[in-house]
This record gives C-alpha cells, structure tokens and sequence, in this order.
C-alpha cells in the first residue's frame, strides 16, 4: 500500500537514502531541511524547510505541510546529530544543545503530528536512535544519553498512543557510514590531565567505529520494512554483531564489559 511519509533530516544521510527509496518505491515523501532552497532540483521528492531547535519553526511546520498533502501516514524523526568526548570534559552548554536537538527537538515535531495522526485515528511513529542508547559507549556520553532518553520518551508513548491506533517504532543502528561521524562536534576540551592517556585511546577508537562502519544500506531497508508492516516492532536494532553486543550486556555483563575497555586500550 502506497503512504504519505514524512521523513526530517531528509537532506543527508540516512533521510535521504530512505527518501529516494520510499520515493522510488510509490509513496508521497515529504522530507525536511532547515535550507531546502540549497537541494532545489537535487531531490525528486518534496522538501520543507523545518529546523526542529527552532520553536516557531516546528509550530508553523503543520499548517504548510498540510498544504502539499491530505493525509500523513508516517512520520520518521531522522534529524539529529552526535557530540563526541568525554563527559566531565564537556562543556554543560554542549551537552544542553545536545539534548536540546535530539531529545525535546525530536518530541517537539512528534508532538506537532500527534494530533493529525489522533484525529484520523492512525498513523506511525518511526524514530531513529542509535545502539548507543542501549549499551552507552565511552567517549559518547551526552550523545549516548540523548538516545537513551529518546528510547524512554518512546517506550511511555507507545502505550498511550495505542488506543487511537498509532504504531511507534525505534531503529537502532550500529555504526555506519553517513555523515553522522564527520559532523560530529567534538566536545571534550582536553583540559584535564588526568583524562590525556585515556582522551586520546578513546578518540581513536571512536574514530575507528566510524572508519570502519558498514554502508548505511541495512538501516535503511530496515526502515522501509518498518514503513511498509501492518505490524511494526518496537525495538530494531540494526548491525553486524549487534545481537552479539546486546546478548552480552544482558547475560554476560563482565564480559560485555570487558569487550569495551578492551576495544579502548587497544587504541593507538
């Protein structure tokens, strides 16, 4: 069945390989940007311009939405971006805007479908996390907390959301290659001497996550899965050795977390 889907961050990375494909397979994509003007002919699906730290932003992103369409089938809440560094080196500030983008930002745009999704009486949520909000990574704090509150926003939701039939999901992926890790701001000041040693093995295995991440593919069929069920999961954890990763921490947690401080040590 074709849908009207509703993609932010639609740009780049994950959001714009799903929006092409979506696109290609039938159903109406709306994607967002906060400068969609600098994708004008680039994109074979629509783009809006919505920047989701910006209030007034979110609150008169309905009322042009709905000028293009007549009915929303799904949202997926893509925009978002990662702070990496050590978390007593982090600037407080850095850590709010963190939250601030991927947290209330995220809440704030579902919070403006919400009442289109209840007046029809369905739709679906589909959320992108991260496996970090599920096993918290050194050198990932702030980024790895903001998905953990995500994941908590949305495990409440789903419950409340299920009387008017709207399905909530959440795609956790491992590693992959976006510009998710090149964007990255990094946070950690490298003011505290006694972190010098370990600031420096963690970076380096953060920054070997990320070169030697797979192609985003799998997280994108995993989405359009999602799109297309009649019946979507919660959770979808998505990656090489993620089952591995999730397996451990729940049944063998010394040596889950073993693995971690070894992956730390053994980085130039």
């Amino acid at each position: 069945m074709k849908q009207t889907v509703l993609i932010t961050g639609a740009s780049s990375g994950f959001g714009l390989m799903l929006a092409n494909k979506l696109h290609a397979e039938g159903h109406t994509v709306i994607g967002t940007s906060r400068d969609p003007q600098k994708y004008a002919g680039k994109v074979p699906f629509k783009l809006l311009r919505l920047d989701i730290d910006d209030d007034a932003s979110i609150e008169a992103f309905p009322s042009e939405l709905f000028q293009h369409i007549r009915k929303l089938d799904v949202l997926v809440n893509n925009a978002g971006y990662m702070v990496t560094g050590l978390a007593e080196e982090t600037p407080l500030d850095v850590a709010r805007q963190q939250f601030e983008t991927n947290f209330w930002g995220t809440v704030k745009v579902t919070n403006a479908i919400l009442p289109y999704f209840r007046k029809q009486r369905s739709g679906k949520l589909i959320t992108v996390s991260s496996i970090v909000a599920l096993i918290g990574p050194p050198n990932l704090s702030f980024y790895s907390a903001s998905k953990h509150a995500v994941e908590g926003y949305f495990k409440s939701l789903r419950f409340e959301l299920n009387p008017f039939n709207i399905k909530v999901s959440m795609v956790e992926p491992v590693w992959f290659k976006t510009n998710l890790g090149s964007n990255a701001v990094t946070a950690s000041s490298g003011s505290i001497a006694d972190y010098d040693t370990y600031r420096r093995k963690a970076n380096a295995a953060t920054q070997k996550g990320i070169d030697d991440a797979e192609a985003p593919d799998a997280v994108v069929a995993k989405i359009s899965d999602l799109v297309n069920a009649k019946e979507p999961k919660f959770s979808n954890p998505v990656g090489k050795m993620v089952g591995m990763f999730l397996f451990l921490q729940s049944y063998a947690p010394k040596m889950f977390e073993g693995s971690i401080l070894k992956s730390v040590s053994k980085a130039a």
